[in-house]
C-alpha cells in the first residue's frame, strides 16, 4: 500500500485518516520540518493544505511540486479554503465568452 501523508488542519486530516493517510497537524512554523520528514520517511504522496503550503519556502515547494517522487499536491481543506482557480472559466472570461 502506498504511503500517503496529509499535512494540514485537524478537521481535514480526520477525513484523510479515514481514507488511510497518515496525518500530521504541525504547529505554527513547523510545517517545513514536517514536510521534510515526510520526504525522508519515504512517503509516496504528500498532500498539503493550501494554508500549510504557504509556510514552506517557495523554492523548496516548487521543487517538490515538479519532482517525480514523492508526488506532492496542494489540496483544499474541509472548509473549502485553498480551492485551485478555475482556469478554463478565467480564460472564457478573458475572451469575453462568459459574462
Amino acid at each position: 500500500m502506498a504511503r500517503v501523508w496529509y499535512i494540514g488542519d485537524e478537521a481535514t486530516a480526520a477525513g484523510y485518516r479515514l481514507a488511510g493517510a497518515e496525518r500530521r497537524i504541525p504547529a505554527e512554523g513547523e510545517t517545513a520540518e514536517v514536510f521534510r520528514r515526510a520526504v525522508a520517511d519515504g512517503a509516496e504522496l504528500i498532500l498539503l493544505s493550501a494554508e500549510r503550503a504557504s509556510e514552506i519556502d517557495a523554492a523548496e515547494l516548487e521543487a517538490a511540486l515538479v519532482a517525480v517522487r514523492p508526488l506532492t499536491a496542494i489540496v483544499p481543506d474541509a472548509f473549502g479554503r485553498g480551492n485551485p482557480p478555475d482556469v478554463a472559466r478565467e480564460v472564457r472570461l478573458a475572451l469575453g465568452i462568459e459574462p
